[in-house]
C-alpha cells in the first residue's frame, strides 16, 4: 500500500471518529478502501487496530500527501461524513480543519467540497 493511501485512510478514520464514534456504515467505507487501495493483510490489521480508537488531525501523516491525494482524501471525507444519512456539526468542523491542514485554497476546497456533497446525496437516494 502507498504511503499516501495509508495516509488517506487515517485521515478518513479522524474523520469517522469526529462525531465520538464509528458508526458500521463507516467502517464498511474503510474496509472498502482498503481493499480498493489493495492492502496487504498486515497493513489492513494495523489501520484497523489504528481505528478503534479515537483519532484526530493530528494524527494523520499529512507530510506524506501529494498534492492529489490531499484532493483525495478532502473528497472522500465529505463522503465519509454523509455515510450514515447526514454530516453533522462536528464533522463540518473537523472538514473544515481538514482543508486548512491539507493547505487547499478555500476555493477550491468549497468546489471540491460541494461536488463531493452532491455525490454524496445523490447516492443516499440510492440506500
Amino acid at each position: 500500500m502507498l504511503a499516501q493511501n495509508l495516509a488517506v485512510v487515517k485521515g478518513l478514520v479522524s474523520v469517522a471518529w469526529a462525531d465520538g464514534h464509528v458508526t458500521h456504515e463507516e467502517t464498511e467505507v474503510l474496509e472498502a478502501l482498503l481493499d480498493a487501495f489493495h492492502a496487504l493483510p498486515s497493513e489492513a490489521y494495523e489501520l484497523r487496530k489504528f481505528a478503534q480508537t479515537p483519532r484526530s488531525l493530528a494524527d494523520v501523516p499529512i507530510h506524506e500527501l501529494g498534492f492529489a491525494a490531499r484532493r483525495q482524501l478532502l473528497q472522500h471525507a465529505v463522503l465519509l461524513s454523509y455515510v450514515d444519512g447526514k454530516q453533522d456539526d462536528q464533522e463540518r468542523e473537523l472538514l473544515a480543519k481538514l482543508v486548512v491542514a491539507l493547505e487547499i485554497p478555500a476555493l477550491e476546497a468549497r468546489d471540491l467540497m460541494r461536488e463531493s456533497e452532491e455525490n454524496a446525496k445523490s447516492l443516499l437516494k440510492l440506500l
